[in-house]
């Protein structure tokens, strides 16, 4: 609204093309000088500490935005990654929120000093988990949210309307929050960054302490540009 008053407030000669000034080019500058933009912000991420993820982001989940990360074998680790995000944020002293979208999270395996750093939402149905999503980014005070639909049914996903998740990003854009939805299969059209979890690992895997350094997530999308990169 600042700008439309300051035009209506301009005399004529400012915002009128003059001879001299009758390209687009000409103009774009003039605009330019009238009302100039703000310097984008420089990339604001939380390190999590966790290699493969850390490397695979450029230095940790990007905050102000929505980071999709979709596994799309049944074993690809996504619950073993769950566990050390929970674990980082007990060991750098900050809160961390699950949605829970199926009701699906043992908090038994996290042990009971890592559960003081967690603030657990169970849901039944992906239409709860949204909803709890929007609550807690308008709460601001989390730095890490995590929506979690790895196990939430396709027919469910697909009542998500794509509305939602530009909303989700609106929300986060305003607060030092980075989040972080786990899904099947990317659903997620808003997510600033798809990554993809490129694991398959059997029973002997998962019995593994060490199995998260091993994580091989590949970059699929950065701001809307596509990626080649493989795992990392």
């Amino acid at each position: 609204m600042a700008a439309s008053s300051h035009i209506e407030h301009s005399s004529p000669a400012e915002l009128r093309c003059s001879p001299a000034a009758s390209s687009i080019v000409d103009l774009r500058n003039l605009l330019a000088g009238r009302f100039p933009q703000s310097a984008s912000p420089s990339r604001s991420c939380l390190k999590t500490g966790i290699a493969t993820l850390d490397k695979a982001t450029d230095g940790g989940l990007a905050k102000n935005s929505i980071t999709e990360l979709s596994s799309p074998q049944i074993s690809a680790g996504s619950a073993g990654l769950l566990h050390a995000l929970l674990h980082a944020a007990h060991r750098d002293r900050y809160f961390l929120a699950l949605i829970d979208g199926h009701d699906s999270y043992d908090p038994a395996t996290a042990g009971n000093s890592r559960l003081h750093n967690l603030l657990w939402v169970r849901c039944h149905n992906v239409l709860q988990a949204v909803k709890a999503t929007d609550l807690v980014l308008r709460d601001g005070n989390f730095p890490l949210v995590i929506l979690d639909l790895v196990l939430n049914p396709s027919g469910e996903l697909r009542k998500i309307p794509q509305t939602s998740w530009y909303r989700l990003q609106r929300l986060v854009e305003l607060i030092p929050t980075a989040c972080l939805v786990l899904t099947r299969r990317s659903i997620v059209s808003s997510a600033q960054w798809k990554l993809t979890l490129d694991n398959a690992w059997t029973l002997p895997d998962l019995e593994n302490s060490d199995i998260v350094s091993r994580l091989n997530i590949a970059v699929r999308r950065v701001h809307g540009a596509q990626q080649m990169a493989g795992g990392v």
